[in-house]
């Protein structure tokens, strides 16, 4: 045991770096979740900068950062530039990293009036018109989609970038994963609304199992086809204000959601 402690500490290990911005922190504890996974995993990396997991905060420069949140204010735009630059590769996880998450539905509506509504004081409220995702504001060198993000998808991310390769991440629909799991569709089996068809895959299709449609947790699938989705849930009686809220959750303003969205309400309810 001493001996392979002295060889770990001989050889310098990839430092990796875990950022929060806006968000709920559900994408870090998925890391954590990791449980046995994760005592492998730092014993070939040197997690430097985590503070989930620990208040030591060691300074970069960080061989690949894993960054969760939308940029939502002034500052975080400044923190993000400083993450980018001091990073040697950088990660997006989770739809509000990827894709502005649940809190950019306030780009579709006025924020300084959500912010009279709800805070005493608007006027102390530093925050930006929209709610961003990451690669808005620096480059980023990978995606990993999900609200929250799959565990197996991340150990394979951190360990292809640890490894020097391309992460392998599926990109078919969630409708791949019912047929793996057997379940019956609940589109066309019981006339369920279900964004399975255009979903990337990632979450093992938890709803359907269930019996409750897809929600798009993951963004949308390589390819998707949302026109000809929209056509067959409105052949299920759902109304356009209905057809527009089902696209506008936890990714939004991703383009092809937002697409749907926008197409739905140009289309109305006599289509």
């Amino acid at each position: 045991m001493a001996g392979t402690a002295t060889a770990r500490r001989a050889r310098r290990l990839p430092r990796l770096a875990v950022w929060k911005f806006t968000s709920c922190d559900g994408c870090q504890l998925t890391l954590l979740d990791c449980e046995e996974e994760l005592l492998a995993l730092a014993a070939e990396v040197e997690i430097a900068y985590f503070l989930e997991a620990s208040s030591a905060a060691g300074e970069g420069p960080y061989d690949l950062s894993l960054v969760e949140g939308s940029i939502t204010t002034p500052e975080e735009v400044d923190r993000i530039r400083h993450v980018r630059r001091v990073s040697g590769r950088l990660v997006t996880i989770g739809a509000c990293a990827t894709a502005g998450g649940i809190q950019a539905l306030r780009d579709f509506a006025d924020m300084r009036e959500f912010a009279s509504v709800v805070y005493a004081r608007p006027d102390h409220i530093a925050a930006l018109e929209r709610s961003s995702p990451v690669s808005a504001h620096v480059p980023v060198d990978f995606e990993l989609r999900g609200c929250p993000i799959d565990r197996g998808q991340l150990l394979e991310v951190i360990s292809a970038f640890l490894a020097g390769r391309r992460p392998v991440v599926p990109p078919h629909s969630v409708c791949v994963q019912c047929k793996l799991r057997g379940n019956a569709c609940v589109l066309v089996a019981h006339g369920t609304p279900c964004l399975g068809p255009i979903t990337q895959a990632g979450c093992g299709a938890i709803c359907p199992a269930y019996g409750r449609g897809c929600y798009g947790c993951f963004g949308p699938m390589e390819s998707p086809n949302p026109p000809s989705l929209n056509r067959r849930l409105r052949e299920l009686g759902m109304g356009t204000a209905e057809l527009v809220r089902v696209h506008r959750t936890f990714n939004a303003t991703e383009e092809h959601f937002r697409q749907a969205a926008e197409d739905a309400e140009e289309t109305g309810d006599d289509a």
